[in-house]
């Protein structure tokens, strides 16, 4: 029996939810015409991809997440219209008004909110994000389902008052036919590049933010250098440029001609074939795709300490604190100076467990498992019962803390 459903999310612009429901849809967790989304900001990169696979896209045109006069009758009329069994909710704007769209359908649909990050310490975030939050908590205990993307992420919001009942985790899914090594791409991106076959290259995907901690990165690279003539360096994201106020002054002058800063791409499964070693240097994550696209592409990996970033490594990699270059500088070092034997057994063993832990028809699956269970109108009338109480506190508890160490390196 299908389940109809409807996915609201706050914009369908460059991110990683934006790519994952995408993906989810690419891969057919539902039928084109039993699924629709609803963008509260505007259609962004993923609308248009998403309606070529004959799907239904409407943007709300919101700004920021915060209602115009016309929005909420224009929600109602497009929840009444398609009549769905879910409404999915995504990150924290999207949960709301997915809770808010159930109340405006006739029939009440089963209601799944998804949360896309961690909670280290709420106080970071701007102050609509963090009202977002605490709301989230308020009403947590609606939902039939709240799925996570990270353990930590689950824990963390637990700690700070979410129900739990009815929490689970669905890691980020990957197509790893569509990302894979490829050795004749590999030689054809290094010399389109201008990369030598003797020269190291160190990789790094992410748009700049202050989460993603370019300088901390930019650092770490510099110290690299400094020891390792053949080392290059390979930055992929929008905005990182050695101009930026955030960014100035980090990489002298002499090192410049060193680091190929590429901007935004959409080739980024390409470029990867160019990397040696992959670098993440975040300080927040839940579910870094990066790392776990990199996996994928055999690159041995080197990664902060946050999110799910150990557990999706495994054995394979190497792990550092969060925010000390030198640490991840180190870890860099180990990683290229390895016997490229023992560099590519790495790379095998982390694409083994991309594919084993977190390949995109397992994850599909938990979506179709999970919209039948709580959608069907059998299923409906038992879903958990919200907590008696809501949880006060505002502190994240200690294993939701921000990592202020952790392992120097795997061996």
């Amino acid at each position: 029996m299908s389940v109809r459903v409807l996915h609201v999310i706050t914009g369908l612009g460059t991110g990683g939810a934006e790519r994952n429901l995408y993906n989810l849809l690419a891969a057919g967790v539902s039928a084109p015409d039993e699924v629709a989304v609803i963008a509260l900001m505007d259609e962004g990169s993923y609308g248009p991809r998403i309606r070529e696979l004959g799907i239904e896209v409407h943007a709300l045109g919101m700004r920021q997440g915060i209602p115009a006069p016309w929005t909420l009758p224009r929600l109602g009329a497009l929840v009444r219209r398609f009549a769905p069994d879910v409404i999915q909710g995504w990150m924290y704007h999207g949960n709301l008004m997915a809770s808010m769209a159930a109340r405006l359908c006739r029939q009440r649909p089963a209601v799944s909110w998804n949360v896309r990050q961690c909670l280290y310490q709420i106080e970071r975030h701007k102050p609509l994000t963090r009202w977002a939050i605490r709301a989230n908590r308020r009403l947590s205990g609606g939902p039939g389902a709240i799925v996570f993307n990270s353990r930590l992420s689950r824990r963390q919001h637990r700690d700070f008052g979410f129900r739990d009942d009815a929490a689970l985790v669905i890691p980020n899914g990957f197509d790893t036919a569509a990302v894979a090594p490829d050795s004749a791409s590999r030689q054809q991106v290094r010399k389109r590049l201008g990369f030598t076959d003797e020269q190291r290259v160190v990789g790094h995907v992410a748009r700049c933010h202050p989460i993603k901690d370019h300088p901390n990165l930019l650092r770490a690279c510099v110290t690299v250098a400094e020891r390792m003539p053949l080392a290059r360096f390979l930055v992929v994201g929008r905005g990182v440029d050695f101009d930026a106020p955030e960014l100035a002054g980090i990489v002298p002058d002499e090192y410049r001609s060193r680091f190929l800063l590429t901007g935004e791409r959409d080739d980024v499964g390409e470029l990867m074939q160019a990397m040696d070693v992959f670098c993440q240097s975040s300080w927040l994550e839940a579910f870094p795709n990066a790392l776990a696209e990199a996996m994928a592409c055999e690159l041995s990996c080197v990664a902060t300490d946050v999110g799910d970033s150990d557990y999706i490594l495994g054995t394979s990699g190497r792990i550092v604190p969060p925010r000390d270059s030198q640490a991840l500088a180190r870890a860099l070092l180990e990683a290229l100076n390895e016997p490229a034997d023992r560099r590519r057994e790495r790379g095998r063993e982390a694409r083994e467990r991309i594919v084993s832990e977190f390949g995109l028809d397992q994850v599909v699956e938990q979506y179709r498992q999970l919209y039948q269970r709580i959608g069907l109108p059998a299923q409906i009338g038992s879903l958990p019962s919200a907590p008696s109480s809501e949880a006060s506190t505002e502190t994240v508890s200690e294993t939701a803390s921000e990592p202020a160490s952790g392992p120097s390196t795997r061996p």
